[in-house]
This record gives C-alpha cells, sequence and structure tokens, in this order.
C-alpha cells in the first residue's frame, strides 16, 4: 500500500498536479520508509515473533503485549518518538506487568511495525483524497466547458453522476474551490452543490474549514512519523534497552556489574532466559536467585567469584 502510494503521488508530481504537504512529506522521504520495511524484515524473524507473549482479549488479541505498548504509545504521541518519554512509558507499565528481556528487545522493531502501519493508514488517506480531487477537478473541468462546447449541456448530466451517494468531504472541497467566483454559467451547480450539503448537514464554509484542519492535522502525523523513523535508526538501542529492563535492576546490585562489558551481561541475561524457559520461575525470579546466592556467598566468605551472580548463571554454581 506505501509503495502504491508512493507511486500515486508521484505521478501526480510529474504531472504537475497540486498534492498536499502529508503527500509531499511521503514522496520527498520515501527512502526512509523503505528502510523501516527492511529493517523489520531483518530483526523480526518468525521464531522470536512466535516467542513474543500475545494478548488475551482486547481489541489487540491476538498480537505481542509489546505490540499494545507500541501501539497505545504511537497513539498518544500522534507518532512523535521521544526516547525519554517511552522509557518512562515502558517503566510504568512494568509497575503493573514486569515485561521479558524479548519483549524489552522487540520495543524498537514493534515501534517500527506499528509506525509504518499508521504511515499506511495515512497513504492510503493521501490516496484516497488525491483521487476524489481528481474526480472533483474532472467534474469542474465539465461544467466550466474547459475541453467541450460550453457548460450549459453537460451540467446535469455531470451532477447526476454523483447522485445517491454523501459526497466525499475533499471532493466537495475542490469543487467549491475550483466553482467559486465563476461566471453565472455554473450557478445551477454550485446551488445543487450547497443543496446537496445542507442535506448532508454541512455548508461549503464548513466543510472547507474541516478539510483544511485535517489536512494540517495529517501533515503532522505524517512529519511525525518520518522524523520518528529517521530518528529510530540513529538510537542506541543498547543502552535504553538496559534502562528498562527489571532484570538488569536487579543485576546492577552485583558490585561489579557496571564494569562488566555488554557482552558479559548480555550472556547473564541469557542464561536467565533459559533458566526462566526450562523453570515455573520468571526471569526477575531467577534474576533475584542469582543475587540471593551470591549474597549468601558473600557472608559465608567464600571464593570471591561465587559472590558474583554470574557463577550461577553462566558459571559451575
Amino acid at each position: 500500500m506505501l509503495r502504491e502510494a508512493y507511486r500515486a503521488v508521484a505521478a501526480a508530481t510529474r504531472e504537475e498536479r497540486a498534492i498536499t504537504p502529508a503527500a509531499e512529506w511521503l514522496v520527498d522521504n520515501f527512502h526512509v520508509v523503505d528502510e523501516q520495511l527492511r529493517e523489520i524484515r531483518d530483526d523480526l524473524p518468525s521464531g522470536f515473533y512466535r516467542e513474543l507473549p500475545k494478548l488475551a482479549d482486547g481489541p489487540l488479541a491476538g498480537y505481542p503485549r509489546v505490540y499494545g505498548i507500541a501501539w497505545a504509545f504511537v497513539a498518544h504521541t500522534d507518532s512523535r518518538l521521544d526516547l525519554e518519554m517511552l522509557r518512562r512509558f515502558v517503566l510504568a507499565y512494568q509497575r503493573v506487568q514486569p515485561l521479558m528481556i524479548g519483549e524489552l528487545w522487540a520495543v524498537a522493531i514493534t515501534l517500527r511495525v506499528v509506525l509504518v502501519e499508521n504511515l499506511r493508514r495515512l497513504a492510503e488517506s493521501i490516496v484516497r483524497g488525491g483521487r476524489m480531487r481528481g474526480e472533483a477537478d474532472a467534474l469542474a473541468d465539465e461544467l466550466l466547458g474547459i475541453g467541450g462546447d460550453g457548460a450549459v449541456a453537460p451540467t446535469a448530466r455531470g451532477l447526476a453522476r454523483f447522485e445517491g451517494a454523501p459526497l466525499v468531504t475533499a471532493f466537495a472541497v475542490q469543487l467549491v474551490q475550483r466553482l467559486r467566483e465563476q461566471d453565472r454559467a455554473v450557478t445551477p451547480a454550485l446551488l445543487w452543490l450547497d443543496q446537496r450539503l445542507a442535506a448532508q448537514g454541512t455548508t461549503s464554509d464548513d466543510i472547507v474549514r474541516v478539510e483544511h484542519q485535517r489536512q494540517a492535522a495529517m501533515n503532522v502525523t505524517v512529519r511525525n512519523v518520518i522524523l520518528s523513523m529517521s530518528l529510530m535508526s540513529a538510537l542506541d538501542w543498547t543502552e535504553f534497552f538496559e534502562s528498562v529492563s527489571l532484570v538488569d535492576g536487579v543485576l546492577r546490585a552485583a558490585p561489579n556489574h557496571a564494569a562488566m562489558d555488554f557482552a558479559t551481561r548480555d550472556a547473564y541475561r541469557h542464561a536467565i532466559e533459559e533458566l526462566a524457559r526450562g523453570s515455573d520461575c520468571s526471569e526477575l525470579d531467577v534474576a533475584r536467585e542469582a543475587m540471593a546466592q551470591a549474597q549468601r556467598a558473600g557472608r559465608a566468605a567464600e571464593d570471591e567469584r561465587r559472590q558474583d551472580p554470574g557463577f550461577f548463571l553462566v558459571g559451575s554454581g
């Protein structure tokens, strides 16, 4: 759908037809969107997806729980990514329900999925609006006699094609803007348009205002999506992960934890995931038990290696 929208907007640009600011953002930055699609395919293999816990009920039942979190965040921020806000959002969620290590790693890629899906929805609206404005232009050309023998004969026939269904806002606004301040030949068409809008409970001034507000809001959202996509590729997601991981919060109490390199900390996390999968314990329970074992060993003044939780996770403990 996104590629189809890109082609439609690019074609309109080549034909020098007017496009909306949101459409300009889409066509000018489509390389950013294409990059997200590639990263999603690379970073979200089906095996990893199947391991993510799924929601049991609600509108997103069957989707991963982390997808619900990403969806809510994007909805509440109008697709504008702020890393500190996302950090607070994920930590607040975990005050009620701790997330698994795999879910936290999936936050970034799931955000990409939700942003792409949101942009897909907007792209559909952009294409639909462009098509409706094109139909309105064709009708206006017919009513104004552009490319024909005059406006009088085709007026009734042209308007009859649009009877029987409510007028789409983008179509009506384009028609209003084309026919306003024209000569008296199109007066019947303007009267017809006013009557149709009145039957829908609105006026030409109202729909122009509503359409301008809608286009402005869509422009902001499309811009936010594109900028958020660009920002995501530049962020250090490993630092974000460790800042929101409750398991890391437990392990940080170990004396040497901060001095370890990332690969060592990651080895501890992999061990915690494996032990949790093979037991009835949660990942947090496993991390706390490893810390408890290390603290007991420290009090017993045994081999100092035993005072590190890694002895009980990746060592012989």
